[in-house]
């Protein structure tokens, strides 16, 4: 790569900004010029800072707009016409904003990862405890594996690195092969899995059972890598294991109501397993910006972001729910739904021009001379505005957590690896956890599960939460015949929505208007590499090579 692309890794690496210390909250930043000294992780209280900024600036440009865009446009769940259109109609390219954005956030990660696993391994004291310079380490480790997770699926061979600074001016660095990647992302894992407490240090910080969770999804994922219609047993055997130790020892439960796991006073739940920590009043790039863009009106965020109109669930989505699903109103919003604890600011009818703050009724519109909305708006990750949360909301800025790993996911691991090679299955461990699901969400529950079951479930589960695309790309490993099938047949054309009455709707009619149908083939399956990237690192073009461990 070119001494530019690694220039760049380079500043990530010594922005200290990003490295965020450990007080009363481990969000707070210690002094910006004491993180790359020498001097400073000198006690357990400053090593575990050096690892603080894992938890948000460096994902920030992924989450802002990319998480979204890629985990759940190009994964069928989002339609919009104005919003997103490249990666929901399958037709990302090398110059899409979010496939540099993703890129640059997943080496930002892996960069001030490698920082602070250098500097704790270096210049840790004599007096900060073993166990505490271990804890540092595989949060390293463990963000880093989660960082190359994400690059090796979206883009196939990439460069692993592990120490920035050691390459600044090499520009033959290459990518590395699939294969190998995957295994360079269990070792971290594996690390983070032994060195990791079984309690958090702090609130909201990892511990093994989140190294254990995403080790299983790794080893479901990389059962399917280079094979034909099966996977390999012994990585679906591994996965099992691991996800049922989580489920049964880690004492995470599942909420009780699903709807309340997206409200930010549920943040660090006891479902919640690993999470991105966000602040509302820190600098740029440690807040969640993501209401901004996918709530329908400023009306319910209270400022002038609130920029989603325009941005529903797909027709596809929209057909997989059932209409007892609690799920949905969770995630979507549909006309005549009411929330309770989001409220709107509205025209006062005894006082022109002034507001009234309610509670949100979701609204529906006049198109032409018919009444319906052509929009399910997302509700997931909208927590509405400052009075909704305690004061903890302004432009642009909220913090709730983004989850990356709930004990819901593991459930779903758990039984697709369990189901394994079969058609079917009735594994009872397995019926019981998608079961538990299912009861929660008020749905019917099951007498046997197949892999489509398990697909449509996680689709419901955990639509929003820029998973679906990467369930296709672990389908793709080892049948891509049947992962293009399913991308060429989601509709993500326009419908109509009619609620059976304003407010307090209990039922809707939803009819589709004009069907949309994106199809993607093996050859732009895979994200391109940046426009950008290629042009600065023209290595980056070479065939692939295994990692010299």
């Amino acid at each position: 790569m070119t001494h530019r692309y690694f220039q760049f890794l380079f500043l990530m690496t010594l922005a200290a900004g990003m490295l965020t210390g450990c007080s009363k909250d481990f969000l707070n930043r210690p002094p910006q010029d004491q993180i790359v000294d020498a001097n400073f992780y000198q006690t357990a209280e400053q090593v575990m800072a050096g690892t603080g900024g894992l938890y948000n600036q460096v994902w920030f440009a992924y989450n802002d707009k990319a998480s979204h865009g890629l985990g759940d446009g190009r994964g069928g769940i989002l339609m919009s016409g104005s919003y997103q259109v490249a990666n929901i109609r399958m037709q990302t390219t090398d110059v899409t904003p979010e496939v540099y954005s993703a890129w640059n956030a997943f080496y930002n990660v892996v960069a001030q990862s490698n920082m602070a696993i250098n500097n704790i391994t270096k210049f840790a004291g004599p007096a900060v405890p073993d166990n505490i310079k271990r804890y540092g380490i595989a949060e390293g480790r463990f963000m880093r594996a989660s960082a190359y997770i994400h690059l090796v699926m979206n883009w196939g061979p990439v460069p692993v690195i592990e120490d920035n600074l050691a390459i600044m001016t090499d520009t033959s660095v290459v990518r590395n092969t699939v294969e190998s990647v995957w295994e360079f992302i269990i070792r971290d894992l594996r690390y983070a899995e032994e060195n990791l407490p079984s309690t958090p240090y702090q609130k909201g910080r990892i511990t093994k059972w989140a190294a254990k969770g995403m080790l299983a999804k790794a080893y479901l994922t990389r059962a399917g890598l280079n094979q034909s219609g099966t996977r390999v047993q012994l990585d679906l055997d591994s996965a099992a294991i691991l996800a049922d130790d989580v489920i049964k020892n880690s004492g995470a439960s599942l909420m009780e109501n699903y709807e309340d796991l997206f409200l930010t006073a549920s943040n660090n739940n006891s479902e919640s397993l690993f999470a991105l920590q966000w602040k509302y009043d820190g600098d740029w790039g440690t807040q969640n910006s993501v209401q901004a863009f996918l709530a329908f009106s400023p009306a319910i965020t209270g400022f002038s972001d609130g920029w989603g109109g325009d941005i529903g669930a797909s027709y596809d989505q929209l057909k997989l729910y059932s209409p007892n699903d609690k799920r949905r109103k969770a995630t979507f919003m549909f006309p005549g739904d009411h929330y309770s604890y989001i409220h709107q600011s509205v025209d006062d009818p005894n006082n022109p021009g002034k507001k009234l703050i309610q509670e949100l009724d979701v609204p529906w519109n006049y198109v032409g001379t018919e009444r319906y909305n052509t929009r399910a708006w997302v509700k997931k990750y909208i927590v509405g505005r400052p009075e909704d949360n305690g004061g903890k909301v302004t432009q642009q800025h909220t913090e709730i957590n983004t989850y990356m790993l709930r004990l819901a996911d593991v459930y779903l691991v758990y039984a697709e690896a369990k189901l394994g090679n079969s058609a079917t299955t009735t594994d009872a461990a397995a019926l019981s956890y998608v079961n538990a699901l299912r009861r929660r969400a008020g749905v019917g529950l099951k007498t046997s599960l197949t892999w489509d079951d398990i697909y449509i479930e996680r689709r419901l589960e955990l639509a929003m939460e820029g998973q679906a695309w990467y369930d296709l790309i672990r389908l793709y490993y080892y049948n891509p015949s049947k992962a293009l099938s399913l991308l060429g047949s989601q509709d993500k054309g326009t419908y109509r929505i009619v609620p059976n009455t304003e407010k307090n709707a209990t039922s809707w009619t939803i009819t589709s208007d004009t069907p949309d149908f994106y199809p993607v083939t093996a050859s732009n399956f895979q994200l391109p590499i940046p426009a950008q990237e290629l042009s600065a690192a023209p290595s980056l073009r070479k065939p692939p090579v295994p990692y010299k461990f």
